[in-house]
């Protein structure tokens, strides 16, 4: 199965929450109907990437990075690469490459969807952002990459103003799923 026919399943399937979400998912839809493309970076008008917010074991806390673009505290992510399968397996890799963290624990989602403006073609694209969550094992430590400016570790309650809504809404989700108990995509 390619990327792109599991993103349309991930998506055909998906349950969102609010309609603005709702809208996304469509728009998402549009999109990957319109471009064979659009799994990958050279989309020009847009592409979808995977962001995963990176739980603590016991889901208090959540991981964020210092990105060196943006200027913001945000979850891991990035761009699907034409090796990944899936984009549970793109938000897997992007959060163990960006944090360092060997055995992260997926949960169940995709959790929430975000559209954001990106400078990836000039004067700017945008990233159709599909967005997880996984569990850390008790007592990792996370490892700064070349990718960040610096990772920390934010009560979920207390994500820092230098973020934004969607990075507090999806640890919120995230939380809200591991103390639920529906746990892992795989």
């Amino acid at each position: 199965m390619s990327l792109h026919r599991d993103a349309v399943g991930v998506l055909s399937g998906w349950v969102a929450p609010t309609p603005a979400e709702e809208a996304l998912r469509a728009e998402f839809l549009d999109h990957l109907a319109a471009h064979d493309d659009a799994m990958l970076r050279g989309c020009v008008p847009g592409h979808l990437t995977a962001t995963t917010a990176v739980l603590s074991h016991d889901g208090a806390r959540v991981l964020l990075t210092l990105h060196p673009k943006a200027g913001m505290w945000l979850p891991m992510g990035g761009h699907c690469e034409t090796s990944d399968l899936s984009l549970a397996d793109v938000a897997l890799r992007e959060a163990t490459e960006e944090s360092g963290i060997l055995g992260l624990e997926l949960l169940s989602g995709p959790l929430a969807l975000d559209k954001h403006r990106v400078w990836c073609h000039p004067p700017h694209s945008w990233h159709l952002d599909v967005e997880y969550a996984a569990v850390a094992p008790a007592g990792a430590e996370a490892v700064i990459s070349e990718e960040s400016l610096d990772l920390r570790w934010f009560l979920v309650g207390e994500i820092p103003e230098l973020s934004d809504e969607a990075t507090r809404r999806l640890a919120a989700r995230g939380q809200a799923v591991l103390t639920s108990g529906s746990r892992v995509v795989g």
